[in-house]
């Protein structure tokens, strides 16, 4: 795929440039998290229109009948496929951020799932040997490195994500991509990857129903409280609740 690696190339490098310019500091309020994080709303906010643009007259549409036409067993067997593949990125990515016993536990869920599961399209490793899936993507392996996550920006077509994430997509979605190394044939090769953009779309049309206010926004602050807590393996750093001083616990007023 020449063109698609020029377009990586040439976003990756995109990527790089924007990442030396702004580096984000830490902070505790989340407020001043997402003003630091977000520098260029502006300009975000106007390819966040032009992507609602897209997604509502092409993306949505298709997702809606892709619902309609396809058996929920089938969507599911679907997404388990896709997830499947996606271990090949969790194991590969963890073991560069030096988490061994990760590495090994995205494998064996890969082999698993493979087997028993056929092919991926059964989750078996979860509920029958407890083995939970990792979120790990090149982008946390960059972060475990030192790189910064960067300034949120909103990119055409692909939504907004901080800049550490964005430089990850070609990596993961193609380099660490065991489909881009086994199907030969483009037409195959493309046909998956539009399967598995209508799959994730589909997946959140129910989600896009609790979106209330501004929608830019609320995107924006849910996609960044859940990159952080990827990016942490699940860790808080910090508890609002429990630092509060007027806060007092008092063990004898649960007693009995």
């Amino acid at each position: 795929m020449p063109l698609q690696k020029i377009a990586n190339g040439l976003t990756l490098l995109f990527f790089l440039f924007l990442m030396g310019c702004s580096t984000v500091p830490k902070v505790n309020s989340s407020v001043e998290l997402v003003n630091h994080q977000d520098p260029y709303e502006n300009w975000n906010r106007k390819v966040f229109s032009f992507n609602e643009v897209v997604d509502a007259f092409a993306l949505k549409p298709i997702a809606k009948s892709y619902r309609f036409i396809t058996p929920k067993f089938v969507r599911q067997g679907v997404t388990n496929f896709f997830s499947n593949l996606g271990e090949v990125s969790n194991f590969a990515n963890n073991l560069l951020q030096f988490k061994p016993l990760a590495a090994g536990k995205d494998l064996t869920r890969f082999a698993v799932n493979s087997t028993l599961g056929v092919v991926g399209l059964f989750e078996v490793s979860t509920p029958w040997f407890n083995l939970q899936p990792s979120h790990e993507d090149f982008g946390q392996t960059l972060n475990t490195w030192g790189l910064p996550e960067g300034s949120y920006v909103v990119v055409p077509f692909l939504g907004g994500q901080t800049l550490s994430h964005s430089i990850s997509l070609p990596i993961d979605y193609y380099y660490l991509n065991p489909v881009s190394y086994l199907i030969e044939r483009k037409e195959i090769s493309w046909g998956l990857t539009g399967l598995q953009v209508v799959q994730l779309r589909e997946g959140l049309l129910d989600a896009e129903q609790l979106i209330q206010g501004d929608r830019y926004s609320f995107i924006r602050d849910a996609y960044l409280q859940h990159r952080t807590f990827l990016v942490n393996d699940g860790r808080l750093e910090s508890d609002p609740f429990l630092e509060d001083d007027d806060f007092e616990f008092d063990e004898a007023d649960f007693a009995d």
